[in-house]
């Protein structure tokens, strides 16, 4: 079964397939339907909707808990590879990566076999003889050097 914010996240992205890519989200209303309290569903959206995941995330005032969600518009693959390395940091965690991944996959700018290859690449797994304050600094020169040779190629 799939966890909780899994199932909000589905929700929140049909809502924002139905609606051209842009919808407004009423946080108690969501949380009534997915029998959850508000502060959850703020949790998924602050950390699944990220403007580094590809989403403008905008608050109401006033508005009585409603928050207004917009897909960014997806540029042409190499466009959109481009702009994620340039907002890249020093770090990257591997949750962090393989939202990455998924969104690549969602865009249609890497196939699931591509994003599972990186994906096992820059896992804690194989990056297990890395001391822990240097492993997500070096998962993000090597997550940085793979999408750079996607765009090279």
């Amino acid at each position: 079964m799939a966890r909780l914010v899994d199932v909000i996240e589905m929700m929140i992205k049909e809502m924002l397939d139905e609606n051209d890519g842009a919808a407004v989200i009423n946080r108690s209303d969501l949380a009534e339907r997915v029998n959850c309290v508000p502060s959850q569903i703020t949790y998924v959206i602050s950390t699944r909707f990220t403007n580094g995941q590809g989403y403008i995330v905008e608050s109401r005032r006033g508005g009585g808990g409603q928050i207004r969600i917009s897909r960014v518009q997806r540029m042409p693959g190499t466009s959109y590879l481009m702009h994620t390395i340039n907002s890249l940091g020093d770090t990257l965690s591997q949750q962090q990566a393989e939202i990455f991944l998924l969104n690549f996959i969602d865009y249609g700018v890497i196939s699931k076999e591509t994003a599972r290859l990186m994906k096992a690449a820059i896992s804690d797994r194989a990056l297990s003889g890395i001391d822990v304050d240097k492993k997500a600094a070096v998962r993000m020169d090597i997550f940085k050097n793979m999408l750079i040779s996607l765009i090279t190629t």
